[in-house]
């Protein structure tokens, strides 16, 4: 696809993905990725399912938490699913539409939910330090209107990435030494000079990752000098429990994703970008829901009344 020698330009890319990897590993990263993809899936979809129809969830903890799932479930799906088929296919090219495609989409749903983590912690501050104003501070038309902001700006600041990464055109080697199509990597591989759109790329994730950042980092100081300040001790447990799992989906997601889009390019490399994609492309959004479920009573018991609805439904088919 590409001949520097006569000026041809990119039409499509390849995805080296892990086409390196011998036949046994291969089948067993399959193995592995199908495993976890079908279970990310189908936990996320349960805790859609629950906290959009279970009325003892009726809460805006767990109107939050349903959107996460649901971006979770996107975020995974525009990776996953390819990656999943260029592990059994020797043809790993992806032509220049679907790259655009899948970088918009990771673009998109990956700053709406950093704004979402970042409303999840204020709604965490009111409820602790606000409680009787809690009802009216996040109404359900504000928890609808900082939703509809997060994909607002996920959406917008997706179409500025995309631009920034594609706004020249392709002439060099068109492998990408990852498994889906990451920006930092494509912008090395236009004509021109990568620099300014990289310099973009990170300004932009200094303000999507650090602003929400910063609302988290704030929300969390004021709830532990509250608790601390009036809680009693058995009090103490249930709040840090609640604010613990956040605060470790938070972890995990903004540790792997500043690491991919605030890190110099010359720190980078296929084995250290691929780790770390994975992380928050496929490992994060699986654990999101083990994270909020185990550690939370009242989904768990929303669970079991959930799959007890479904196991009576099909008894009664019978």
């Amino acid at each position: 696809m590409v001949d520097l020698r006569n000026g041809s330009t990119v039409t499509e890319f390849i995805l080296v993905g892990f086409e390196q990897s011998s036949p046994s590993t291969q089948a067993l990263l399959f193995a592995v990725f199908l495993a976890l993809y079908s279970l990310a899936m189908a936990m996320n979809g349960l805790i859609i399912f629950i906290t959009w129809t279970d009325p003892r969830l009726n809460s805006p903890m767990y109107f939050f938490l349903g959107h996460l799932s649901f971006l979770d479930v996107c975020f995974i799906t525009t990776t996953i699913p390819q990656m999943l088929i260029h592990l059994v296919v020797q043809n790993h090219a992806l032509s220049f539409a679907s790259c655009l495609t899948q970088m918009y989409l990771v673009f998109g749903v990956g700053v709406a939910e950093c704004i979402l983590l970042a409303f999840m912690a204020y709604d965490r501050y009111v409820a602790i330090c606000h409680p009787l104003s809690y009802a009216q501070i996040m109404s359900w038309h504000v928890c609808m209107g900082l939703v509809s902001t997060a994909w607002f700006f996920g959406l917008i600041n997706g179409i500025l990435l995309d631009y920034m990464t594609f706004r020249g055109p392709f002439c060099r080697d068109n492998h990408i030494e990852n498994f889906f199509c990451e920006a930092p990597i494509v912008i090395t591989l236009s004509c021109g000079d990568p620099q300014f759109s990289l310099r973009v790329i990170f300004a932009d994730a200094i303000v999507v990752l650090l602003s929400p950042m910063v609302l988290i980092v704030i929300s969390y100081a004021r709830i532990l000098a509250s608790i601390l300040g009036r809680a009693s001790s058995s009090g103490r447990g249930k709040t840090f429990s609640t604010c613990a799992s956040h605060l470790t989906v938070v972890v995990f997601f903004y540790t792997s994703a500043m690491f991919s889009y605030m890190n110099p390019r010359s720190t980078h490399g296929p084995d250290k970008d691929k780790p770390f994609s994975l992380l928050y492309t496929v490992i994060t959004p699986m654990c999101n829901p083990v994270i909020y479920s185990f550690r939370n009573k009242e989904m768990k018991g929303a669970m079991v009344r959930a799959l007890g609805r479904t196991s009576l439904a099909q008894a009664e088919s019978i």
